[in-house]
């Protein structure tokens, strides 16, 4: 689905991303771990389009199709190639309602015509009793529901998750493995988690991808992800 070779990035003179590779696998969930500031919201945002590539190559791998080059594409480019994000803060729009956040995303995507997929709501029934409500008017569980449901609105081929336990309450993380599970056994979705909490990786993740200073000391079947190598790059 996604092939990265030897990716460098920078922030001013400030080597941040070291050669890296990184490969998604079709309908497989891959998560990028490590201690705070080790460069995995930054490849996150390299990857979305927010932030440039100072070298190396980012490759979009869609069977039936010719490979595409990743870095030529904006951000809206990628998202019409089937790339959807959702960032730590949600970005929801507390003034719209539920439905018109999610149609908000179909229009931002350019699919317009589209209607809501049935799977929304049967991924999130609570949201469906309450899509006429404004987006800040939910409870926080009910939030991050809506951010998630507005990333699969446009049905997309990639989804990206930032920290998505961050913050949240219990009911949500049980709730949030469970779709993470569907999604990519049932559906097929490919998903890129960044993640810190180990249970939760150990319980969603395929893979994983252990960054330390930028670079990737690990990675491999989540099976290997041992208590002793998060002891080495991880922990104190």
């Amino acid at each position: 689905m996604l092939s990265l070779r030897a990716v460098n990035q920078f922030y001013g003179e400030s080597h941040v991303l070291w050669n890296l590779d990184l490969e998604l696998a079709p309908g497989e969930c891959t998560c990028v771990l490590g201690a705070p500031g080790m460069g995995k919201t930054t490849l996150v945002n390299c990857i979305t389009g927010y932030l440039p590539v100072q070298s190396g190559s980012m490759t979009w791998l869609e069977a039936g199709h010719p490979p595409q080059d990743l870095l030529t594409q904006p951000i809206e480019g990628r998202a019409a190639l089937g790339m959807s994000y959702v960032a730590q803060d949600r970005r929801i729009f507390s003034q719209l309602s539920v439905e018109e956040n999610l149609q908000i995303a179909l229009l931002a995507a350019r699919i317009p015509s589209r209607a809501i997929p049935n799977m929304i709501y049967e991924l999130f029934p609570e949201l469906y009793s309450l899509r006429h409500m404004r987006g800040g008017e939910l409870s926080d569980y009910l939030q991050q529901q809506l951010a998630l449901a507005r990333a699969l609105v446009t049905e997309p081929k990639l989804l990206i998750l930032d920290e998505p336990t961050f913050g949240s309450g219990q009911r949500f993380i049980n709730d949030l493995g469970n779709i993470i599970r569907r999604l990519s056994r049932d559906f097929g979705l490919t998903i890129l988690l960044v993640e810190q909490r180990l249970s939760f990786i150990r319980r969603v993740a395929d893979r994983f991808c252990l960054l330390h200073r930028g670079r990737n000391v690990a990675q491999g079947n989540v099976a290997l992800l041992d208590d002793k190598l998060v002891s080495s790059w991880i922990d104190p």
